[in-house]
């Protein structure tokens, strides 16, 4: 197997030219991280309507049993990437997910939502590993300073298969669902009409996730198959750049723009996750159709793809990542004030527009934390990937707020996602900066 280095500085016209194939398979993959994360917008009124679930608090463990996964089996991925390397983990977590999706059948079978939220734990940790091999993968195949920029297309990868999964998958699972919920809480409707209704909503999972697990064991006998090259990091010694003379590092927690950028990654995901998975419960709680309201992650998504094609045109010839990332901060800040302070559609439009703040935040957060650590790199990445875990977080925590403690669900909305922008913004100006 051929082996790349992280250290040889690569032109961009010759990284174009040298690393198509990573590029197309990376790319590829973050694809497949697109379509299952975001299947998550459908799953949650899918399965709240499907499993009989009572608030949407019950239905927000979607997103906790997903996300949470990467808190535990990041670190895990990465001693498994040390032994196996980037290919071949690659290929151990596309079988992980197929196995994943399988789960789906004897929970559908069952109308357990437990089992649906385990085969939920195995897909996020199939992708935890997946994205701890394929983040830093991207970042350094070519110059760092770059890396926001690749990370930008492969973001478009993403987002678009995320555009994809609410009309697929709300098509597919959510069809005529608000009649069928009308009919479900009809009182004139008998058990066992009720049962044979629920039965027939929750039989719509088995086909899709069927062929979606042929599909990625498929792909994963393809990754083995082709001929993508190993990156070798972990004989490059870290660096500290901010010190008078070349300092040898020990330890990862000798750096803390780490675990500053493993924080900002758990902020960002949060607030992510609550603009793009949050948005079509919040645009019920307006008034609007079910039906209407399905899309609705579609159009976050959209402004995360216009942003990745503003990131892949402007970094690093116009602008720096850093000065992307307080750009888009700030854009956050002004967007959710606007969505408080709004109602309607005008309201939805405002978390909508949270895409665009936050489509450049993981292309440039990513390669902040991870610069500088050479060996330390795989560990590192790992650690970033745990910060995956405030997508489980924040959507439980706004459920609360709304159904349990009262609070208004737009002023529950504010008050959850309002200080992940500032904190963001904070890493962006000084974090990122901080060695000792």
């Amino acid at each position: 197997m051929s082996t790349i280095t992280s250290t040889a500085p690569v032109s961009m016209t010759g990284e174009k030219k040298s690393n198509l194939l990573p590029m197309l398979m990376i790319g590829a993959l973050f694809f497949i991280f697109g379509f299952v994360t975001w299947a998550n917008s459908t799953l949650i009124p899918f399965l709240k309507l499907a499993c009989g679930l009572e608030s949407d608090l019950q239905a927000f463990l979607v997103t906790f049993a997903s996300y949470m996964a990467y808190f535990f089996l990041a670190l895990p991925s990465s001693w498994l990437l040390k032994k196996m390397g980037f290919k071949n983990g690659i290929v151990v977590g596309l079988l992980i997910l197929a196995l994943g999706s399988l789960i789906f059948l004897p929970a559908a079978d069952s109308r357990a939502f437990g089992m649906f939220l385990t085969g939920l734990f195995v897909q996020g940790a199939a992708l935890s590993l997946l994205q701890t091999a394929s983040n830093p993968y991207i970042s350094i195949i070519g110059p760092i300073e770059s890396a926001a920029k690749r990370i930008s297309i492969m973001g478009l990868c993403n987002k678009f298969a995320g555009m994809i999964v609410p009309i697929v998958m709300g098509t597919l699972f959510l069809k005529n669902s608000e009649a069928i919920e009308a009919k479900i809480n009809n009182a004139a409707t008998t058990v066992a009409e009720r049962e044979a209704l629920l039965n027939e909503v929750v039989g719509r999972v088995n086909t899709p996730y069927i062929v979606l697990a042929i599909l990625f064991a498929a792909f994963a006998l393809v990754v083995k198959l082709s001929k993508l090259p190993e990156i070798n990091v972990d004989a490059e010694e870290p660096v500290d750049p901010t010190a008078a003379v070349k300092t040898t590092k020990t330890s990862i927690f000798q750096f803390p723009h780490l675990f500053l950028g493993a924080f900002c990654i758990f902020v960002y995901v949060a607030a992510e996750v609550m603009a793009g998975d949050i948005i079509g419960t919040y645009g019920k709680e307006l008034g609007i159709s079910a039906d209407i309201a399905k899309y609705f992650t579609t159009l976050t998504l959209g402004g995360m793809m216009a942003g990745y094609a503003i990131g892949i045109v402007t970094i690093p010839k116009y602008i720096t990542q850093q000065a992307a990332l307080r750009i888009c901060a700030i854009l956050g800040i002004i967007f959710t004030i606007g969505a408080f302070l709004t109602s309607g559609y005008t309201s939805v439009i405002f978390v909508a527009l949270l895409g665009l703040a936050n489509s450049l935040m993981w292309p440039a957060i990513f390669p902040l934390g991870i610069k500088d650590l050479g060996r330390f790199t795989k560990t590192g990445s790992a650690i970033m990937v745990m910060g995956i875990a405030g997508g489980a977080i924040w959507p439980l925590l706004y459920g609360f707020l709304k159904d349990e403690a009262g609070v208004n669900f737009q002023l529950a909305f504010f008050i959850s996602i309002l200080p992940c922008y500032l904190y963001i913004l904070y890493f962006a100006v000084k974090g990122h900066k901080i060695r000792k």
